[in-house]
């Protein structure tokens, strides 16, 4: 496994319950701050064999970005049994719900 990819995995896993990161966040967090892109590759390509919580991963405007709609719902439903309020556009509110790692730069 490539650096970048092992350290996108370790903060994926690292997200608290109840709390999010976006793909640009972690994409910095992990040494690639124009990365993001692949950090969603990274989730599609490794959320089971990893046990990732790929739920609490979303975009920098704080919205649910999967198009497959049971994918979709299935991040809400374990968003939210989290205790993360999502709206009914699939909004989170980063202000809220962003977990930014002390210590670290974790802006969006």
């Amino acid at each position: 496994m490539q650096p970048f990819t092992e350290q996108v995995v370790m903060i994926i896993k690292n997200i608290p319950e109840g709390k999010v990161m976006t793909y640009g966040q972690i994409a910095r967090l992990a040494g690639s701050p124009r990365a993001a892109r692949q950090v969603v590759r990274i989730l599609h390509s490794m959320s089971k064999k990893y046990g990732l919580p790929w739920h609490r991963v979303i975009n920098t405007k704080g919205q649910l970005s999967i198009q497959d709609d049971s994918s979709y719902q299935e991040q809400i439903l374990s968003l939210q049994s989290e205790g993360v309020k999502v709206s009914e556009k699939g909004q989170v509110c980063l202000d809220i719900f962003q977990w930014k790692p002390k210590g670290k730069e974790s802006s969006n």
